[in-house]
């Protein structure tokens, strides 16, 4: 069984820096597939920021 690792944010900074580089690749792709595309960026970002927020509460100390 593999032992679980903390989160230090480095998934969503992954995550990001794929998402751009897919975001990047759109210009050569034709303008069909664009929507496509568009939609795995968002779908990534949007994946990649809830991956932030939940990391950013579990380090945000309770009151």
């Amino acid at each position: 069984m593999l032992a679980r690792q903390a989160d230090d944010g480095q998934s969503a900074i992954d995550a990001i820096s794929a998402a751009m580089t897919e975001l990047d690749e759109v210009r050569d792709q034709p303008v069909a597939e664009h929507v496509q595309r568009f939609e795995n960026v968002h779908s990534s970002l949007t994946e990649a920021l809830s991956k932030a927020d939940h990391l950013q509460s579990q380090n945000t100390p309770r009151s």
